[in-house]
């Protein structure tokens, strides 16, 4: 069983935009994953990870060959916890 997954240029370009945004806004701006002096939203972020990861991973054009890996770093997946990433981040 194959998993299908996006061949499109401009989908790589969202993916890759999407991911390096949210990485220069987390390193720039630390205290939008934290909620006071040390105490941080690691649920909130482990969610951004996985986003940024599977946006990486699309952006760069790479495809996994194991279909559970297709689907965890899919890149729908991946714009859905990054968008929402950002919502949360901005929200602050």
């Amino acid at each position: 069983m194959t998993i299908p997954y996006p061949e499109q240029t401009a989908g790589h370009f969202v993916s890759f935009a999407l991911a390096v945004t949210l990485t220069v806004l987390v390193l720039a701006y630390p205290q939008a994953v934290a909620t006071g002096a040390g105490d941080l939203r690691s649920g909130v972020l482990a969610l951004l990870m996985w986003g940024v990861a599977a946006g990486f991973i699309h952006g760069v054009g790479f495809v996994p060959r194991l279909s559970l890996w297709r689907i965890v770093f899919h890149p729908f997946i991946g714009w859905v916890l990054m968008a929402g990433g950002i919502v949360l981040l901005l929200s602050v």
